[in-house]
């Protein structure tokens, strides 16, 4: 039997794209970049699903909607990333997960208010 994905929890979401996009942020060791690297994905995985949800209940013409879709887009974009092959590659790839873990966390927080 299938598991049912986790609920997207926002905060969780900008709490760990903010590891790699403070100010202060410190460079993680490779192993720590490694899990930075599944988590975010996973949580773009199943973010993209419910706000896709979410948005199809607004009108078509609803402002809050056609931002959360564009970023659904870009979020697929950048799933198709591939890692790289260095560190700084992979760091770079993360730090782009990471916007676009925060930008999903905003969207779920705006199409919340708006639903």
């Amino acid at each position: 039997m299938p598991h049912a994905a986790a609920p997207v929890d926002p905060t969780t979401m900008r709490e760990t794209a903010t590891l790699l996009l403070a100010p202060d942020a410190r460079e993680p060791s490779p192993e720590e970049l490694e899990s930075l690297l599944l988590a975010l994905r996973g949580m773009i995985e199943s973010a993209v699903p419910e706000i896709e949800t979410i948005a199809a209940r607004l009108p078509e013409d609803d402002v809050p909607r056609t931002c959360a879709l564009a970023c659904v887009g870009e979020a697929r974009m950048r799933l198709r990333l591939s890692p790289g092959e260095t560190f700084d590659q992979r760091h770079v790839v993360a730090q782009k997960l990471a916007l676009t873990v925060r930008s999903l966390a905003d969207h779920c927080w705006a199409l919340g208010r708006a639903s």
